[in-house]
């Protein structure tokens, strides 16, 4: 069984040794995983996924909050009309990204009660994931947007370019080396 959040089937939280679990009964013989049901792996799971988004949540907010008074800023009009347009993309991306990383809360709260909790868990997972994506193409934005404003447009997309392979190798590529190395050891 794979846990909702994406992780490898029964590594627990961490990653790590489930402590004094045994994996036949003899003392000394360590196993991966916790004991636990479904759904009291799917209420730790929702745990850490809500740990998770408030720090997302708290970023992207920030982020749009201010992309929303730019447009209010007195040199706003002398942006140049694909400054313009990298603006608009910015914003319709922020917004879907806030979309994104709130809907696990809604999703949650309107199927509470309904006994589909390791289903909730996977699909808030599946939406924080697009959520992710889709703050790698806000940031990109973002950062395209000022860069252009303040230095040459080339050295701005260069700078630009390899901020998105920094995020992409952050958050994408070593998670996805962690879960290669450590599915070799189950």
């Amino acid at each position: 069984m794979t846990d909702g959040a994406g992780g490898a089937s029964g590594s627990g939280g961490s990653g790590g040794f489930g402590g004094e679990d045994t994996a036949d009964g003899q003392p000394g013989t360590l196993r991966r995983g916790r004991h636990e049901t479904e759904d009291e792996r799917a209420d730790r799971l929702w745990a850490e996924l809500l740990q998770e988004l408030r720090v997302a949540q708290t970023g992207v907010q920030i982020l749009f909050g201010f992309l929303l008074t730019v447009v209010f800023q007195p040199r706003f009009t002398e942006l140049s009309p694909t400054d313009k347009d990298i603006y608009v993309v910015t914003v319709v991306l922020g917004a879907a990204t806030v979309g994104a990383l709130v809907g696990p809360v809604s999703l949650h709260r309107l199927v509470t009660g309904r006994r589909i909790k390791p289903q909730t868990v996977r699909w808030a997972s599946r939406l924080t994931v697009v959520g992710l994506v889709l703050l790698l193409c806000t940031m990109a934005s973002a950062l395209l947007l000022i860069l252009r404003v303040v230095l040459y447009d080339t050295t701005a997309l260069w700078l630009v370019c390899g901020l998105v392979l920094w995020f992409v190798l952050c958050w994408f590529v070593l998670p996805a080396w962690a879960r290669h190395a450590s599915a070799g050891r189950d």
